[in-house]
């Protein structure tokens, strides 16, 4: 289906609109069948479509209650001594989840779904990593990684890794029909989720992946941890390849940061530099992608819309 880019005026207007997108295709769903799935995402750009949403379900205009939800990623090697304190540490995506929406539902989700990341214990994988070389290989041609751990490891904890957190998430989420409509944002370099820049698409389905040391920085730089000892040096993420399954993607991207991302990630051929610019390949497929900008993010796009029409992408100027 054809790619569309839509041209907002600012975040707020951005929100909005995505979140109009969202809702009509949450009501539309249900004229169908009984159950929506949503893949949610984190970070700064969803948080007003959260609102949003959560909004107009409890003014009645959808049932939150049938609709079970998977969120892209989550952070292994949290600061805390056992699971339930990695879980509710406040950087964690769970926590992040239940302040910027799960919490302000009245009508609760069926089921709501992260990656297993914080049942990992950072130092016991980084022990078995290190004693068992053979059981694992790094993937990728940047800083960040993805561990691909080999069928049958001698490392149980490793198998154990393998087949419950990463696989098993993968198992839940085809259990549950797939992801009807899912919400991406835009990292620095063109990630989405932690799919790292330079991880190849193919197999990337639901990775444990070694972040980047710019990603380590950042999340130190921005707050979110005091020194990169305590910030989390892995994650378990939905890879690209998993993230385009889902019958329709909105991607969300506002503020200069994001200029040089979204502009490679249509103009440009589809590489895994910018993993984002997979979305290319998705959209020649059934599946329906939309991109949702603000007149910053999308200025380049404008500048680029005759070349982008030879693509069969097309721009909507809502600014």
């Amino acid at each position: 289906m054809p790619l569309k880019v839509i041209i907002a005026r600012d975040f707020e207007h951005l929100s909005d609109i995505a979140a109009q997108i969202i809702k009509q295709t949450i009501i539309q769903t249900f004229e169908a069948k009984e159950e929506f799935v949503l893949g949610l995402a984190t970070g700064n750009s969803p948080t007003r479509v959260y609102k949003h949403l959560a909004r107009a379900a409890n003014d009645g205009e959808f049932d939150s209650s049938r609709i079970r939800s998977f969120n892209l990623d989550e952070y292994v090697g949290l600061p805390g001594d056992n699971v339930q304190q990695r879980v509710l540490h406040p950087e964690s995506y769970c926590y992040f989840m239940i302040q910027e929406f799960f919490g302000l539902l009245q009508r609760k989700f069926i089921e709501t779904c992260v990656p297993y990341g914080c049942m990992i214990d950072q130092q016991v994988l980084a022990k078995e990593l290190h004693a068992y070389p053979d059981d694992w290989h790094a993937v990728g041609t940047d800083a960040g990684k993805s561990i691909l751990i080999h069928d049958n490891p001698t490392s149980h904890y490793l198998g154990w890794v393998r087949e419950e957190i990463l696989e098993g998430y993968e198992r839940k989420i085809e259990a549950a029909g797939g992801v009807d409509l899912q919400i991406i944002g835009v990292g620095g370099r063109g990630h989405v989720a932690f799919h790292e820049s330079g991880i190849p698409f193919a197999g990337s389905r639901v990775m444990l992946v070694k972040l980047d040391e710019n990603t380590i920085a950042n999340a130190v730089m921005d707050g979110h941890f005091s020194c990169e000892a305590e910030s989390p040096h892995y994650a378990v993420s939905m890879g690209a390849e998993l993230v385009y399954r889902a019958r329709t993607l909105v991607l969300l991207a506002n503020g200069e940061r994001k200029v040089r991302p979204v502009t490679e990630s249509l103009v440009d051929d589809p590489t895994p530099e910018i993993p984002i610019s997979y979305g290319q390949l998705y959209a020649r497929g059934p599946g329906n992608l939309v991109y949702v900008v603000d007149t910053i993010a999308g200025r380049e796009l404008l500048a680029a819309a005759s070349r982008l029409e030879q693509k069969g992408i097309t721009i909507e100027n809502l600014s």
